[in-house]
């Protein structure tokens, strides 16, 4: 895999020049950006970009910033207490749990801590403090390392949660995550870092809270995250030529979402598919289809579906792992289900 930074010109926006980066060279930039900018940037832990051979690209964050680059031991109680000490007396954090499951490690700073700092404090707190975890299926990681827990954290108010599929994405949601004031958590996926795409030549920070159309569509809306997004949006080109013409949302955060760009397309559609990789029981995706159901019930025109991780621990096997996977061709199965529906009626 190449990892060495690439400079070329790629479409973007009408007068604007973009650069083709793979998303962990937009993740490393932004890091590098908020270093210059700002002398009291701080990261704790430099696993961002995982084990691979990627990691040399952060290497280069750690070479250049050595005071302000620390290596924990690995106690996640303990360093994710001493990020959010430090956000607390004025410094912004990013704090690198790594694997998203041992932010379970760390749960009573995290969501008992953090989540509550601000409110508990009558808002004299600020908390620049982001926690970065890189979640989801990563071909053997098992029960102990696959863990999506952003529903568990959606369920504790006070955080943030950010969750970025494009490199463009990347760039321009982690600055507006550590400028925020507030406790974030950046979940990530190990799958999105070799991704390409084009990010502009002077990226500017995405406002929490907006969501993003991916693909325009108008039989079905496809509401997806993280690493899904890629799926959904294969799934949504091989459906092209069989006459069926999907929207794409990716919401980029789930606190705060944007309910109204999910309303709004499937007053369009009538149909929603959701894919998540979060458990099919109260998850992302559980939580997108109650909104859809309380708020605009009277626009659909067949039954929600979800296409998610079923109920069950995330096995070693590799050909167990990927029966668990919401993959182009299950998305593309529920897309067709939602335009043959029995249920289905037209507005």
């Amino acid at each position: 895999m190449d990892t060495t930074e690439t400079a070329a010109e790629a479409p973007g926006p009408a007068g604007v020049t973009a650069r083709e980066l793979t998303y962990a060279e937009a993740l490393v930039e932004a890091l590098e950006d908020l270093m210059k900018e700002d002398p009291d940037f701080l990261i704790i832990g430099s696993y961002v970009l995982g084990l691979g051979p990627l990691r040399v690209l952060f290497d280069r964050v750690r070479a250049a910033y050595p005071a302000r680059v620390l290596d924990p031991p690995t106690a996640e109680l303990a360093f994710c207490g001493f990020g959010i000490g430090a956000a607390m007396n004025g410094l912004h954090v990013m704090v690198d749990v790594g694997t998203a499951s041992f932010v379970f490690q760390a749960f009573p700073q995290v969501v008992n801590e953090a989540a509550n700092a601000i409110y508990m404090s009558g808002g004299r707190l600020a908390l620049p403090v982001v926690f970065h975890l890189l979640h989801g299926l990563r071909a053997g990681g098992a029960a102990q390392h696959s863990h999506s827990p952003q529903a568990m954290l959606w369920n504790t108010p006070g955080l943030q949660i950010i969750l970025p599929a494009s490199p463009a994405d990347v760039k321009g949601l982690l600055p507006s995550a550590v400028r925020s004031g507030s406790p974030t958590v950046f979940v990530d996926h190990s799958k999105l870092l070799p991704l390409r795409g084009a990010v502009p030549e002077h990226a500017r920070p995405i406002p929490l809270g907006v969501a993003d159309v991916k693909r325009r569509g108008r039989d079905v809306t496809v509401v997806a995250t993280s690493f899904s997004v890629h799926q959904a949006l294969v799934a949504a080109e091989r459906l092209e030529s069989e006459g069926i013409d999907v929207e794409v949302i990716d919401p980029r955060t789930i606190v705060p979402l944007d309910r109204r760009a999910i309303l709004e397309s499937v007053a369009t559609t009538g149909r929603l598919v959701i894919v998540d990789e979060t458990h099919r029981s109260c998850g992302v995706a559980s939580e997108i289809a109650a909104i859809v159901g309380e708020e605009a019930l009277d626009a659909l025109r067949a039954p929600i579906c979800r296409v998610t991780v079923p109920d069950v621990p995330v096995p070693f096997s590799p050909a167990l792992e990927s029966q668990l996977e919401p993959t182009p061709e299950k998305i593309a199965a529920a897309i067709r289900a939602q335009m043959t529906s029995r249920h289905s009626r037209r507005p």
